[in-house]
């Protein structure tokens, strides 16, 4: 078994997707439930957006009046005891290869971060954007999720 303590022992790269499919219970499904068992297993990359992604999302919940601010200070907070690491790498990539490959395979900047780490460290992408799964596939890199 992984050391999910240990960043270099890290599973695989996490996006924000599939981080949301798995808070918002309604949208969950087999293969999330499966890379979430993955990443409390083995841990998880994220790029440092994933947290502005994700904390992003729970509040334009908020303003949408989606949920309440409790369910988004829950989540966060359940969030931050999981295994995962945040890539320190982000800022050096963005305007290098990050950028490189959002024009190879017509992606936001944002997705094209997570691709970069997954391809940088070598590990599965868990994503359920299509977008960022098919560029993914045409960059070699294993796909978790739907």
């Amino acid at each position: 078994m992984r050391d999910a303590g240990d960043p270099t022992n890290m599973s695989m790269v996490l996006d924000c997707s599939v981080t949301l499919t798995w808070v918002y219970c309604d949208e969950i499904n087999e293969a999330v439930v499966r890379v979430f068992g993955l990443l409390q297993q083995g841990g998880a990359w994220v790029p440092g957006l994933w947290r502005l992604e994700v904390g992003n999302a729970l509040q334009t919940g908020i303003r949408r009046k989606g949920h309440a601010a409790d369910f988004r200070d829950a989540t966060l907070a359940d969030l931050s005891r999981l295994p995962i690491q945040v890539d320190p790498e982000m800022d050096r990539k963005a305007w290098g290869s990050m950028l490189q490959l959002a024009v190879r395979h017509q992606l936001t900047l944002y997705d094209a971060a997570y691709l970069e780490l997954a391809i940088r460290r070598n590990l599965p992408l868990a994503t359920v954007d299509e977008e960022l799964r098919k560029a993914a596939i045409n960059a070699k890199v294993r796909v978790l999720g739907i």
